[in-house]
């Protein structure tokens, strides 16, 4: 073979190989392309199934949905219901702890709850030099742990119809069923009776009560 046709059939084959590299790198490139387009509407879908699964769990208080992935305070802030209560822990310096990480579980008195006391029981409470009579009365509310619905009625079934629960004030609260409803019974008698039970928070669980709760 003469010189000029074996380096024509050289140069033919090393295009040959130029084009047939070009294509690999091409057909990598469009995989890679594809692999990552299918990665973006994998994680698309995964965040819409994680926002619909969110919002299926919310529940509703005061015409505000309360997520579980949010506090017991980020919470209760959006409530029309709980202003009042939140006012209190603002003033009674709680706020910080309730946002911490618990858990925690609250028997959120409403504000029809706080209206139901003597004229201008909650005005006083709010002033700075009964904070500590406020805070007293706020964690008498608040339990340690995470005592949900189905809990709470196992205590009281499993101890003969009542359920004693200690407060982080230090009192003691006693639960009870009284008509299908729980019943929340405070150290002075008063009885305050569940409305809206098993609200999740990321640092808890609260139960909206239709009584403030007393202390002793």
């Amino acid at each position: 073979m003469k010189f000029t046709q074996v380096l024509s059939v050289a140069i033919l084959a090393g295009t040959l190989t130029m084009v047939s590299c070009k294509d690999a790198e091409k057909e990598q490139m469009e995989a890679e392309k594809m692999e990552m387009e299918q990665r973006a509407a994998d994680s698309l879908k995964m965040v819409e199934e994680q926002m619909a699964e969110r919002e299926a769990m919310a529940v509703e208080v005061g015409g505000a949905k309360m997520y579980a992935d949010q506090t017991i305070v980020e919470n209760a802030s959006k409530a029309d219901n709980l202003t009042t209560l939140v006012a209190a822990v603002q003033a009674a310096g709680l706020v910080e702890t309730l946002n911490s990480d618990g858990p925690f579980t609250v028997f959120a008195p409403t504000n029809a709850a706080f209206d139901a006391l003597p004229q201008g029981t909650v005005a006083t409470l709010l002033k700075p030099e009964n904070k500590e009579q406020l805070s007293g009365i706020l964690t008498y509310h608040v339990v340690s742990g995470n005592v949900d619905a189905a809990s709470l009625m196992n205590m009281i079934e499993q101890n003969g119809g009542t359920a004693t629960l200690d407060t982080v004030n230090g009192g003691q609260l006693t639960a009870s069923v009284v008509d299908g409803k729980v019943v929340i019974t405070d150290a002075k008698g008063g009885k305050s009776t569940v409305i809206i039970a098993d609200v999740k928070q990321s640092n808890g669980v609260v139960h909206a009560v239709d009584t403030v709760l007393m202390p002793a």
